[in-house]
């Protein structure tokens, strides 16, 4: 398999969760400024939308969207990083990916941009901050978002929790989320994939 990937984005949550599996891939970077791989390639001809992850199986077929590559990937080794498919757990799990992905990885969008007026910025951190206090519900006391294992919804809420400090969002009113990042973060599989993509940074900087 070959993960697509940029240093930072959302391809992060896949990386840490093959890291997790024990699959065998190759991490392939992407500058998504100009939208090329390191060889040259023109990654529109990979992906159409032009974004990461894309994950590209054995036989060549390719798989686009975070949460839908996170739930492929657990299904490669079941009952591991999520529940049965099918199950009334993995519909929560489902429903807890696309509260991620619509509320808190789309949430900070806009902050990304240098061009976002300051209003604009001042009314998504507000509505971040509604959903980092459902977050922060939803975690209560457990060390885990979903269940009490590590589950592809952890890999997906790290990566996209993790933008808060690039982006200088403070998350101090929110210190179960900071201990989420703290405990997430030391995983074997989280430091790994750091120092993998670290170094591709690197390679190309």
């Amino acid at each position: 398999m070959k993960l697509y990937l940029s240093p930072g984005a959302c391809s992060f949550a896949p990386h840490i969760v093959l890291n997790e599996l024990g699959l065998t891939f190759k991490p392939v970077k992407v500058d998504l400024r100009s939208h090329k791989l390191e060889d040259g390639t023109d990654f529109y001809s990979i992906s159409p939308n032009g974004y990461v992850p894309i994950l590209e199986l054995d036989d060549g077929t390719r798989l686009a969207e975070a949460q839908v590559i996170l739930q492929y990937l657990a299904d490669r080794k079941p009952g591991t990083l999520a529940p049965a498919a099918g199950s009334l757990e993995r519909y929560r799990l489902m429903e807890t990916l696309n509260f991620i992905a619509t509320e808190i990885h789309k949430g900070f969008s806009p902050l990304w941009y240098p061009d976002t007026p300051e209003a604009t910025k001042t009314a998504t951190l507000a509505k971040l901050s509604k959903r980092f206090d459902r977050t922060s519900q939803m975690l209560g006391d457990r060390q885990f978002l979903v269940g009490d294992t590590f589950t592809i919804a952890d890999a997906y809420l790290f990566t996209v929790l993790s933008w808060a400090g690039f982006l200088k969002v403070d998350l101090t009113p929110w210190p179960a989320l900071q201990q989420y990042l703290e405990r997430i973060g030391a995983r074997a599989s989280v430091q790994a994939a750091k120092r993998t993509e670290s170094t591709k940074a690197a390679a190309t900087a």
